[in-house]
């Protein structure tokens, strides 16, 4: 998942990125809002980390602007503020959810992923497709009871098309977020993940899980829960 990471203090927003590289996150980060603004209008995120008070253009102004530009990736807000009134702004600005500083950097990743679900449709930490499932607290992949073995980045995108079965996504997006922004867009290196998923997820293709739609992308098969051999 690519994140934003809009926040003014640069020993916390190191110390945040760091968590969340920890937590299997790609961060991309901005000192103001106006740089803020500019990389979530022109880059795609799976959901925005904002301080409310930053140079330039405030966090609260930030979130008016992507909500009124339609960016509807979940936003959650870092204040300082403790009275309720200055919460309830940031809500009604377009967040989606807070946290007050100081607060423990394993809780902001807890309330990260939970509004990624969310917004992917997704109460629960355990995502199932089928026979497959992936808990994305604990990073653990699994079809049926049989535990797979990914590597970090295999996880990262099996967990993107898990979050979005039967959407058609196209190589560019997906590299767009599970690699850093310098990351050669042309790299056939999307290709080799796919076929290590297959390989470890779908020996002899017998699901279908990954479909390549020549010159369109690629698309996880929605499947209703199943049993299986392995079970």
């Amino acid at each position: 998942m690519r994140v934003l990471l809009v926040e003014d203090d640069i020993e916390l927003q190191t110390n945040l990125k760091q968590h969340l590289v920890d937590a299997n996150y790609n961060i991309d980060v901005a000192d103001d809002g106006e740089i803020g603004l500019f990389q979530g209008t022109e880059y795609r995120y799976d959901a925005a980390i904002i301080d409310v008070g930053l140079p330039k253009l405030d966090g609260i102004a930030l979130i008016k602007t992507l909500r009124e530009q339609e960016i509807d990736f979940p936003i959650l807000i870092l204040t300082a503020r403790d009275s309720w009134q200055d919460k309830v702004e940031g809500l009604d600005a377009g967040a989606d959810d807070y946290l007050t500083k100081p607060f423990h950097p394993e809780e902001l990743v807890a309330r990260l992923k939970a509004l990624i679900r969310r917004s992917a449709g997704k109460a629960s930490p355990v995502v199932t497709n089928g026979p497959f499932s992936i808990n994305t607290s604990s990073l653990e992949v699994k079809k049926g009871d049989v535990m797979i073995t990914l590597s970090g980045t295999e996880y990262k995108l099996f967990e993107y098309f898990m979050l979005h079965p039967g959407q058609v996504i196209s190589k560019t997006v997906l590299t767009e977020h599970i690699y850093d922004q310098d990351f050669d867009l042309d790299s056939n290196v999307i290709e080799v993940f796919i076929r290590r998923l297959r390989k470890k997820l779908d020996v002899d293709n017998a699901f279908g899980l990954i479909e390549t739609l020549r010159g369109q992308g690629y698309r996880l098969t929605k499947m209703q829960k199943t049993q299986t051999n392995d079970e």
